[in-house]
């Protein structure tokens, strides 16, 4: 397994990634993910926002990450911490616990960038994935209604969401 940045060769991967994951979340009855622009994620990549595990030369799981998510995470986006979004994982590999594998890896990216938190958020209350993230060490936080989403991915209007924190303090 080797997690690395994703590349403008991936983008195409990184859509069917997403077009899959919203079809799962179909047949879950979540809220669904929008189409994302593409430029997000051409800006994600040529920043080293957007990330990948591969294992036998086939990404099986991308995300991106950001330092600051003031719209979802307000006051509190002013401790430093690392923001983890739109875990996708591809269906051959779900079920090999890649979360915890981002989470390990997060671990040590917020430790390299100096940040005292890992946070995600997941819009609605989604118990079993709630469950399966507080597995992979998070804290869940609750649920909170979100104030201002001008500037969010359609899914979080008028929505609300469950957010999630590692505390690095204290640790290695």
């Amino acid at each position: 397994m080797i997690i690395e940045n994703s590349n403008h060769q991936d983008i195409e991967e990184i859509f069917r990634l997403y077009r899959l994951a919203t079809d799962f979340q179909k047949t879950k009855n979540i809220v669904l993910w929008p189409e994302f622009e593409r430029s997000l994620i051409e800006t994600e990549i040529d920043k080293k926002r957007q990330w990948k595990i591969v294992i036998n030369n086939e990404i099986a799981c991308i995300w991106a990450v950001a330092f600051s998510d003031p719209q979802i995470w307000g006051e509190k986006n002013a401790a430093p911490a690392v923001y983890i979004h739109r875990i996708a994982t591809s269906p051959e590999f779900r079920g090999q616990n890649l979360v915890a594998e981002i989470v390990d890896w997060a671990k040590k990216y917020a430790s390299e960038n100096h940040k005292r938190f890992i946070r995600m958020d997941t819009v609605g209350e989604n118990t079993p994935l709630i469950n399966y993230y507080k597995k992979c060490g998070f804290d869940f936080l609750g649920l909170t209604k979100l104030q201002n989403t001008d500037e969010l991915p359609g899914h979080y209007h008028n929505a609300e969401v469950s957010l999630f924190e590692i505390d690095l303090s204290g640790t290695n």
